[in-house]
């Protein structure tokens, strides 16, 4: 029964470990780039025409 309660204390450490990285990440603006690549690739390239004439 030990083992359940040490288990159980690492996983609220870890929890809170992963809680407060986001949280962090938040304040600090990791999320604030909302036409970043992610959204870049989801809209159609200009078609550029070609000059060379045939």
């Amino acid at each position: 029964m030990s083992a359940f309660y040490v288990l159980v204390v690492a996983s609220i450490a870890v929890a809170g470990a992963f809680l407060g990285a986001f949280i962090w990440s938040v304040r600090s603006d990791q999320f604030e780039d909302k036409e970043g690549s992610a959204m870049r690739m989801l809209y159609d390239d200009e078609v550029k025409q070609s000059t060379n004439k045939v």
